[in-house]
C-alpha cells in the first residue's frame, strides 16, 4: 500500500477571507444552525440530534488530523506528526466525556424518542468507520454502513487502499532501523521522538477503547438489551468490540519488555 505524493494530504475547501466578515458569517453559523432545526417532535429530540451532530463534527476533525499526521510520518516530519496526534488525542478524550451528556436522557424519555429514529443508527456513521480505517482497524469492512456506489462507499473504499497511520509509523521505524518496536522501550530514552510517537498512538488507541466501553454502558442504561435501531444486537454488539485495538503491537511490547 503506497501513497502518491498528491494523495498524502486531502484537499479542503479554502474560502477567501473577507475584511467585512463577522463572527457569524466567518463560521457560517446560519447554515450550521439551520441543520439543527430538523429534529424529532419530542422533548429530547433537539438534544439528541445536536449531541450526535457534534460527534460527527469532531469525527471529521479527527479524520483530517489523522490524514495530516499520516502524511507527516510518510515525509519523516516527526514533530508535525506528533503535534497532530496530540490534537487527535485531545479530541478523543473530549468525545469520551461527551458521552456523559447522553445520561441526561431517561430510559422512558428515550423509549418515546426511539420511534422517531426509524432505522438510523450510529453504526451507519461513515466518519466513525473512516477513523477506524485510518487507525488500522479494517477487518469489518463497511457493508451496511454505505450504499453501494455512493460517495460514502467510494470514500471508504479509497481509505482501504491507502496505508493506515500504523502502516506509516511502521514504515518510519524501518527507515530508522527499528525492526521491532519493543526496542523503543528497551532504549531507556524517554526523549526519543519515536517513543513519543508510539505513546501518542497508544493514547489514541486507549481513548477509543474507553469510548467503546463507555458507549456500551451508556446504551445499556438507555435500552437495556433491546436490539439496536439499525438492527444490530445492541449492547451485545458493542460489548463484542470493547477489546479491539488499533495498534496491538504497541500493547504487546509491554508484555515482551
Amino acid at each position: 500500500m503506497t501513497l502518491h505524493h498528491d494523495q498524502r494530504a486531502e484537499p479542503i475547501m479554502v474560502v477567501p477571507a473577507s475584511a467585512a466578515a463577522d463572527y457569524k458569517s466567518f463560521l457560517h453559523l446560519d447554515e450550521l444552525m439551520a441543520a439543527t432545526e430538523q429534529v424529532p417532535d419530542h422533548p429530547d429530540g433537539r438534544f439528541f440530534v445536536l449531541v450526535h451532530q457534534a460527534f460527527e463534527v469532531w469525527f471529521e476533525l479527527i479524520v483530517h488530523e489523522l490524514v495530516a499526521a499520516r502524511a507527516a510520518l510518510l515525509a519523516d516530519a516527526v514533530p508535525d506528526a506528533l503535534h497532530r496526534l496530540r490534537r487527535v488525542v485531545a479530541v478523543d478524550r473530549l468525545l469520551v466525556s461527551q458521552l456523559d451528556t447522553l445520561a441526561t436522557i431517561t430510559p422512558a424519555g428515550f423509549a418515546g424518542l426511539r420511534p422517531h429514529l426509524g432505522t438510523a443508527s450510529g453504526f451507519q456513521s461513515v466518519r466513525f468507520r473512516d477513523i477506524e480505517y485510518l487507525s488500522g482497524l479494517r477487518r469489518r469492512g463497511h457493508a451496511g454502513v454505505t450504499s453501494r456506489g455512493s460517495a460514502d462507499a467510494a470514500r471508504l473504499d479509497r481509505r482501504l487502499r491507502e496505508p493506515s497511520i500504523g502502516d506509516a509509523f511502521r514504515a518510519l521505524l524501518r527507515r530508522r532501523g527499528v525492526g521491532d518496536p519493543v526496542r523503543l522501550l528497551h532504549s531507556g530514552r524517554p526523549d526519543s521522538d519515536l517513543l513519543a510517537l508510539a505513546e501518542a498512538l497508544l493514547d489514541h488507541d486507549e481513548a477509543w477503547a474507553l469510548w467503546r466501553s463507555r458507549h456500551a454502558i451508556a446504551v445499556e442504561r438507555l435500552i437495556g438489551h433491546k436490539r439496536g435501531t439499525g438492527g444490530s444486537t445492541g449492547v451485545e454488539y458493542l460489548r463484542s468490540r470493547r477489546d479491539e485495538r488499533f495498534f496491538p503491537e504497541l500493547w504487546e511490547m509491554r508484555t515482551r519488555l
